[in-house]
């Protein structure tokens, strides 16, 4: 095993072994809520794995028993007296937005392990990973309507494409919870596994998408998220000129020769 130096946050821990960073949301006494210290941290962790010529692959899981219960609810108790007005969009343009655009944006791949409850912007944080996996104790609740409020932090946009509109307006109105078991029957998750084998399953992904083309990865994850957004001919425009590029790598020449000789590859991601 090989690791690397990380750098230190007090809300979230950061680490690098193996070509994988993980990122682990650590305020376990409150299930892994959102204050600002928070959102800034993951953030920053987020940038710091984007930035590591070290890191190939990214996993997002939390501490405790919760994945994120969401929004830091004691944050709000000082605030919520009669006559306040809540500007709530500022503050996801602020913490939330920066956040999910990073994991989006980012040529890595993000794989949340998610190890209990995701609530609220805990289950959009999940949701805008590129691949999940759960524990069987998992659970995911938009719990947005229960206080009145509109599904956040890019939930509106996840949930339909992976589980259907009709479904998330389902569970967007409803607030109702999903298990482990249901989430990976609709297509929220793509693997559920025993709790104890959640990091083992969560690295072991994570080690499969380190030992393949990182370019190739980053161009076929950006094709994916484009691909609801172009229409058929913009999406074969972007497919002719990513496979251009993917042409040009040292992986593709390495996965063709490797091919012919009859032998395991070894990519660099190059």
């Amino acid at each position: 095993m090989t690791t690397a130096t990380a750098p230190a946050f007090e809300t979230v821990q950061f680490e690098i072994a193996d070509h994988v960073a993980v990122i682990t949301l650590s305020r376990p006494d409150v299930f892994n809520a959102f204050n600002d210290q928070f959102s800034k941290e993951l953030l920053g962790a987020l940038k710091e794995a984007e930035r590591s010529a070290e890191v190939r692959a990214i996993i997002l899981t939390g501490a405790g028993k919760a994945f994120s219960s969401g929004q830091d609810l004691g944050d709000l108790k000082k605030k919520y007296v009669p006559g306040h007005v809540p500007h709530l969009g500022d503050d996801l343009r602020r913490r939330y937005d920066p956040i999910i655009k990073k994991i989006c944006e980012m040529d890595k791949p993000v794989i949340a392990a998610v190890n209990g409850v995701a609530a609220g912007a805990g289950c959009s944080l999940a949701l805008a990973c590129d691949l999940r996996v759960a524990s069987e104790h998992a659970t995911f609740i938009e719990v947005f309507i229960n206080v009145g409020l509109i599904p956040d932090s890019a939930s509106t946009f996840f949930l339909p494409r992976l589980v259907g509109l009709g479904r998330a307006m389902e569970l967007c109105c409803t607030g109702r919870k999903v298990d482990a078991a249901e989430a990976l029957q609709i297509g929220l998750v793509n693997q559920v596994v025993p709790a104890a084998e959640l990091m083992t399953a969560a690295k072991a992904l994570a080690g499969r998408l380190v030992s393949l083309p990182g370019r190739g990865i980053a161009l076929t994850k950006q094709l994916l998220r484009k691909s609801f957004e172009n229409s058929l001919d913009e999406q074969l425009v972007a497919e002719a000129f990513a496979q251009e590029t993917a042409g040009m790598t040292a992986d593709h020449y390495e996965g063709v020769i490797a091919f012919i000789e009859k032998r395991k590859p070894n990519f660099t991601g190059k």
